[in-house]
C-alpha cells in the first residue's frame, strides 16, 4: 500500500480529480499548490519543477520518491493500488477495456486540447488568429464529448452502476470551458452522471474548495 504521497496540484486544475480519488480512498497526502498559469507569481508554478520538468500539474510523488505524472495515469494507478475501493474495473472484468479506452480518450482527445486553448500563442504566433483558434478548439472539445456520449451506455455512472475514477475525471474536466451548459447539450446522459458525482456527499467539501460552484460556472 502507498503512503507518504505528495501531490502537486492547483485549484481548478486537472489535479482536482486526483484529489477527489484520494478523498474517496481516504488516503492521506501532502498537497503543494503550484499555479503554473499565474504569470504574476511564477515562483508558485515553478514549485512543480522539482517533480515534473514539463511544469505541469498534477504530479504525484510516491513515498519511494518515484514520480507519476498525467492525470489519467495517476487515477489508474490509485485505483489499482487500492483495489478494494472498486474505483476501476479489475483486469479480466468485462468493463476493463472500455474503462482504459475512455480514460485515455478523455486525456488525449479532450484534456490535451487545453494546452492550446489556454495559450493560443503556443501554436499561432499572430494574436489576430487567437480567437478563431480558441473557438475551433472549444468546438472540438464539445464534439469529443458528443462522440463519447454516443458510444457509452451509462447507468448511474459512465460504465454502469459503479463509481470509478473515470467518473471523477469526466466530472472535473467537463467543468472546464466550454463548461457544463454545452456539455449537457452534447452529452445529456453523461450530464446526469456528472451531476450525480457533483452531489456525492463525500466530495462536497472538495468541490467547493478546489473547483467551486460560482454564478455562471455552468454556462
Amino acid at each position: 500500500m502507498a503512503a507518504g504521497l505528495t501531490l502537486y496540484g492547483a485549484r481548478g486544475s486537472g489535479a482536482v480529480p486526483v484529489e477527489a480519488a484520494l478523498t474517496l480512498l481516504e488516503v492521506p497526502y501532502t498537497l503543494i499548490d503550484a499555479y503554473t498559469w499565474d504569470h504574476d507569481d511564477p515562483a508558485s508554478g515553478d514549485q512543480v519543477l522539482k517533480a515534473n520538468p514539463m511544469r505541469q500539474v498534477p504530479a504525484l510523488v510516491l513515498a519511494s520518491g518515484e514520480v507519476v505524472t498525467e492525470s489519467a495515469a495517476i487515477l489508474i494507478w490509485l485505483a489499482e493500488t487500492y483495489p478494494k475501493a472498486g474505483l476501476a474495473p479489475a483486469p479480466g472484468d468485462p468493463k476493463r477495456a472500455q474503462f482504459l479506452r475512455w480514460m485515455s480518450f478523455v486525456s488525449s482527445a479532450v484534456y490535451s486540447l487545453y494546452w492550446v486553448k489556454d495559450d493560443p500563442s503556443r501554436l499561432v504566433p499572430d494574436p489576430a488568429g487567437h480567437a478563431a483558434l480558441e473557438t475551433r478548439v472549444l468546438d472540438r472539445i464539445a464534439d469529443c464529448w458528443g462522440m463519447m456520449e454516443r458510444q457509452v451506455t451509462p447507468g448511474r455512472y459512465v460504465l454502469g452502476d459503479d463509481l470509478t475514477v473515470l467518473d471523477l475525471y469526466v466530472a472535473a474536466v467537463s467543468r472546464f470551458r466550454p463548461r457544463r451548459k454545452r456539455f449537457y447539450e452534447v452529452a445529456p446522459r453523461m450530464g446526469e452522471v456528472v451531476r450525480r458525482v457533483d452531489d456525492d456527499p463525500r466530495l462536497h467539501a472538495l468541490w467547493a474548495e478546489r473547483m467551486g460552484f460560482h454564478e455562471g460556472w455552468e454556462g
